[in-house]
């Protein structure tokens, strides 16, 4: 019993510390539609964010990384 106490604390807690999981969209965008802004968390390595063309903040957005071209691979899994 206590071990179901221990992951029914620990899922209700993921839900209120993650709530961007609860909020998200369940249709995927339109063919030729634009994705929702993505924010993604700064790699901590100065090479990668060189690499990415980033500076050192929190997050960033897909379009603030430097290149022509970024190719993004989305997985379904559920």
């Amino acid at each position: 019993m206590k071990i179901i106490l221990k992951f029914l604390i620990a899922g209700l807690a993921g839900l209120i510390l993650f709530p961007g999981f609860v909020g998200a969209d369940t249709k995927p965008p339109a063919e030729g539609g634009v994705l929702p802004p993505i924010e993604l968390g700064v790699p901590q390595s100065g090479e990668y964010q060189q690499y990415l063309g980033i500076s050192g903040n929190k997050t960033f957005t897909i379009p603030e990384i430097n290149a022509e071209v970024v190719l993004i691979e989305i997985f379904s899994m559920y």
